[in-house]
């Protein structure tokens, strides 16, 4: 199916692309090496979140998806705001472009924190049991969560303790924009306040730009900027990857502990429990009767 649709883009696999019709059994000199290359294959990562839809949500949303075009489009709430950048963006330095993660200072509930991370790659938002206690907020508020997720912590399937909808703010008093978004809620300690994933981008609809270190979305009064600088984005990168190799190490020291422990002797047995050591042979202990008692002697010693 998607050959026939890249075929279709006129991106068919040209004859003059096989190595099979060079002239001379070399390769011919081609002058157009830096035309639009063509397209022979195409491969996706796929799966997700989406894998969990039961057969009823799948046939809901295939149904939303393959919807005949409506003749007066339903167009989504601040989407008549135009987002740029330029030069008028730019900061006073720019170090290591991309590098270093965005991180923001926004107003949940009523506190600014100031350590939140504004993460595109992430499903989910996600906020930790230490932040909820900074912000007051009872445990008895936490709704029941969908189930667990996999990316935070390193090779581990990590389950929630619940999720909850909290009110979350950008901007100034002047232009602000105030939307409520659903957390889920973990109960190990992580670097960050909170992480901010794309449903809050789109939620916000926040357009992000890792060079600069910005993030921009539609307000009240025009468009909000947000800004981190670079020293506040290092520093908060440092202490993520020195978390990341403490707990790693402590891992690691646990696992040797229970080899260690694996490998030890047996502690001492009780009683009643004693086994011989290999060398030992029986012997009758009455040759002359009958009973079967047998008593147990090294067996270098004469049975005599």
């Amino acid at each position: 199916m998607l050959r026939k649709h890249f075929d279709g883009l006129g991106f068919r696999k040209d004859a003059r692309d096989d190595p099979k019709n060079e002239k001379g059994g070399e390769k011919e000199d081609n002058k157009d090496d830096d035309g639009f290359p063509a397209v022979h294959d195409c491969y996706m990562i796929y799966g997700g979140p989406s894998m969990q839809l039961t057969a009823r949500q799948r046939k809901k949303e295939r149904r939303e998806v393959f919807a005949a075009r409506m003749a007066v489009p339903q167009y989504l709430s601040w989407s008549s705001t135009a987002i740029t950048f330029n030069r008028e963006d730019h900061p006073d330095k720019v170090v290591a472009p991309g590098v270093y993660p965005l991180v923001v200072d926004p107003i949940i509930v009523n506190t600014r924190l100031s350590k939140v991370l504004m993460d595109g790659g992430s499903s989910l938002n996600i906020v930790y049991l230490e932040t909820l206690d900074l912000l007051g907020i009872n445990r008895a508020q936490l709704q029941p969560s969908a189930g667990g997720f996999h990316g935070v912590v390193p090779g581990k399937k990590a389950l929630p303790v619940g999720r909850i909808d909290l009110p979350v703010c950008f901007g100034t008093a002047a232009n602000f924009r105030k939307e409520t978004l659903t957390f889920e809620v973990v109960g190990f300690r992580g670097t960050y306040h909170a992480i901010i994933g794309r449903p809050g981008y789109a939620k916000f609809m926040a357009i992000p730009i890792y060079t600069y270190l910005k993030l921009k979305m539609p307000g009240t009064m025009g468009v909000i900027t947000v800004s981190s600088s670079f020293e506040h984005a290092y520093k908060c990168d440092v202490e993520c990857v020195e978390y990341g190799e403490a707990v790693e190490s402590s891992t690691e020291l646990i696992s040797k502990l229970e080899a260690l422990a694996a490998e030890a002797p047996e502690p001492k047995r009780h009683a009643g429990s004693f086994e011989p050591a290999e060398g030992t042979k029986k012997i009758p202990l009455d040759p002359n009767g009958s009973d079967g008692k047998v008593l147990t002697i090294s067996a270098d010693l004469d049975p005599k």
